[in-house]
């Protein structure tokens, strides 16, 4: 759902634009049957990113819930906020929470230059990004069927340094996964901010998803028991601004 973030703002401001936003993005930039018991029951399509699913990446667990489509794998990136980031580090494996912009076949992340992670990624280390929407708690009659309703997307490989044009054009759109419109209203950064800056990329090539959507599943013996069950669902909705009390006189009008 898209909610006005002032009161004088239109609409549209909030609402999500199609990649490239200017007439010259960077080069590198171009290239359910529903089960009401047990979730979604269709079986997966096999329109890929980049051919069939890796071992890697094809769902091994209840492999029905399982989704290799690139529309569907883009729908539920371009709905996220924050990616999970893990990889190996000196023998120890660690794992980042971190805001993300995908474009096109790739998706981004930044942090500082004097990441440990970060420098272990560009030195080459091997990637998994993972994503989570959380749509609803599945209340069950049993214990063992509680479970919860999700879109999720796992993605391996390589992540790829960013620089010059590619840099700047990322960067604006990690501002733009935050609010759409406002990277035209506030101070782009300098050169001193960029070069503090590290910009990586993943392909998008190697990736999967799984869904659960429906009511719990039940044992025939639990029908009768005196307990209610059900879904809870879940959204994440922006809320009423709140300024920041250092702005500007002009702003505070």
């Amino acid at each position: 759902m898209i909610y006005r973030l002032y009161h004088n703002e239109p609409l549209a401001v909030n609402q999500p634009r199609p990649w490239p936003w200017k007439d010259r993005p960077p080069r590198s930039f171009g290239r359910r049957r529903q089960n009401v018991r047990g979730g979604d029951t269709q079986p997966p399509r096999r329109v890929v990113l980049d051919g069939p699913p890796s071992d890697r990446v094809r769902v091994q667990r209840l492999p029905a819930r399982a989704r290799y489509d690139r529309a569907g794998i883009e729908a539920i990136l371009d709905e996220s906020l924050v990616c999970h980031v893990a990889t190996v580090l000196d023998g120890t494996p660690i794992v980042i929470p971190t805001m993300f912009a995908r474009a096109d076949d790739r998706l981004y992340i930044h942090g500082s230059t004097g990441s440990r992670m970060l420098r272990a990624l560009e030195a080459g280390a091997t990637a998994c990004v993972e994503v989570t929407l959380l749509d609803g708690l599945v209340l069950a009659r049993s214990a063992f069927h509680h479970s919860m309703n999700y879109r999720s997307v796992i993605a391996y490989g390589t992540f790829e340094l960013a620089r010059g044009e590619e840099k700047e054009r990322a960067m604006e759109a990690l501002i733009e996964r935050v609010e759409s419109g406002r990277w035209a209203r506030i101070r782009t950064p300098n050169r001193r901010e960029l070069a503090a800056t590290t910009i990586m990329s993943i392909p998008l090539t190697e990736a999967s998803a799984k869904v659960r959507t429906g009511m719990p599943i039940e044992e025939p013996s639990d029908m009768d028991w005196p307990v209610w069950a059900g879904v809870i669902p879940l959204t994440m909705e922006r809320g009423t601004p709140v300024a920041d009390e250092a702005e500007a006189p002009a702003m505070a009008r």
